[in-house]
């Protein structure tokens, strides 16, 4: 195949959305019709088929756009709370695997960026991709000095792509942002934030950063970067050895095991938070390689948000409940999550939803153990996933997404995502303290707030 903004602009890449949804409506139609025909007796199994098909019909094509379009089903492939089964099953493909452009495609854009080929570089180099994602593929390498690597080679214009569809976003959003339901600053925060994920210098930078921070931490590895075999558009790392979540859990792990990889994960995370003042916000599992002997892999640094917040500041506020004390403390504590251009009533309206969210993923006592019990899945009251997704309703109606937040609120809910599929048991108040009494060893980096 060829790069995805070579083949089409705006225009092209909006006519296959369109086509998409076009095709999609005549399916639905063709469904309901069958039911209204067929009768019930057969509907469950009607059902299923229809979500197979098309699901794969959007996971196909989202594949084929690549850029912000396959970064929107990778996101909602992580939305267990609102997708049919089917319909995650199929975008999930995405986290790793998607159509991968021709080789000599590939060939040429590895010599454009080094200016030499493969061959000449690495004494062996697949030019077939194990993992093709939105931005870019990742090729098997062995360098001369027999260290295993693997290649991230950028698709070509992806750039454009990126500009392309945000154009195309701006357009059809343009209604919704006069009356604020989409600010146009949220827009400009995506196309900031994709447009950093194709300069694989930065990527780069923010790997070493990520490799010293967590370097304390001895169940993780980080990939080192070759320089020497890097570019702007191509970046070489170590190669990282681990399989995905879902290999992992076919393995039918203990109840102990997940929950020993879910205080892993969340360790790695308040690490970052606390510490590193810096964010993996790419969480989704394709980003995470598993051992079975406990060991996680964390690759793709591309999407990375310097925290600019007090960390604590905003927990404690969590766990005092501070809206509760006086309208002045509300005020204050709903201008720091929704930020400063949120009217206060309407900003007001979602506290009810919010503390409800909180009552489960917030201790309200420092001083007792918060556990979390991610398998909340059969549980006769709503659990944590009803929580987050009522709040995460309540947030779209009452137009109260902070542009700030954007790249958290995606990295939550990835972590959210990995503890979930893990259905693990957590303690998340010895968790933060144990990580907020423990800097990274030798690490001289930024502190916290």
């Amino acid at each position: 195949m060829v790069g995805p903004a070579a083949k089409t602009g705006t225009l092209g890449r909006g006519l296959r959305i369109g086509k998409l949804g076009f095709s999609l409506v005549g399916s639905y139609i063709g469904y309901q019709a069958q039911n209204l025909i067929l009768g019930k007796s057969a509907q469950p199994e009607r059902r299923t088929r229809f979500h197979q098909q098309a699901s794969k019909k959007v996971r196909e094509e989202l594949g084929a756009l690549k850029g912000p379009a396959m970064k929107l089903g990778q996101v909602l492939s992580m939305q267990n709370d609102f997708l049919s089964e089917e319909a995650l099953q199929e975008l999930a493909t995405l986290q790793m695997h998607a159509p991968p452009m021709h080789a000599t495609l590939a060939r040429a854009q590895f010599k454009s960026a080094l200016g030499k080929d493969p061959e000449d570089l690495f004494r062996e180099f697949d030019p077939v991709p194990f993992a093709a994602a939105s931005l870019g593929q990742v090729h098997r390498a062995v360098t001369f000095q027999g260290e295993k690597v693997a290649v991230k080679i950028q698709y070509p214009a992806i750039r454009s792509a990126i500009e392309d569809d945000l154009k195309l976003l701006r357009s059809v959003t343009l209604p919704t942002r006069l009356t604020g339901h989409v600010p146009a600053a949220l827009v400009d925060e995506i196309q900031r934030g994709l447009l950093e994920e194709t300069d694989y210098v930065r990527e780069a930078d923010s790997l070493e950063y990520f490799r010293k921070g967590l370097a304390g931490l001895p169940h993780v590895t980080v990939p080192r970067v070759y320089r020497e075999l890097s570019s702007d558009r191509v970046l070489t790392m170590s190669f990282v050895e681990g399989e995905s979540l879902a290999t992992w859990l076919k393995r039918r792990p203990s109840q102990a095991q997940r929950n020993l990889m879910a205080e892993r994960l969340g360790e790695i995370y308040e690490t970052q938070l606390q510490w590193l003042r810096m964010l993996h916000a790419d969480q989704h599992p394709g980003n995470y390689l598993f051992r079975p002997d406990g060991h996680i892999g964390l690759v793709d640094f591309g999407c990375v948000k310097r925290i600019t917040f007090d960390v604590e500041d905003l927990r404690r506020c969590y766990r005092e409940r501070t809206w509760r004390q006086s309208e002045a403390a509300a005020r204050q504590f709903l201008r720091m999550v929704y930020g400063p251009g949120v009217p206060y009533a309407r900003a007001r309206k979602i506290l009810p939803v919010l503390e409800k969210f909180m009552d489960i993923h917030h201790p309200p006592n420092a001083n007792e153990d918060w556990i979390i019990d991610f398998d909340d899945h059969a549980k006769e009251k709503p659990g944590l996933k009803e929580a987050r997704r009522q709040y995460q309703k309540q947030l779209l109606q009452d137009r109260l997404i902070n542009p700030e937040f954007v790249f958290f609120m995606r990295a939550d809910m990835g972590l959210l995502h990995l503890l979930h599929e893990l259905r693990a048991t957590l303690n998340v108040t010895k968790l933060i303290s144990r990580v907020a009494a423990m800097p990274p060893p030798g690490w001289a980096g930024a502190r916290k707030s």
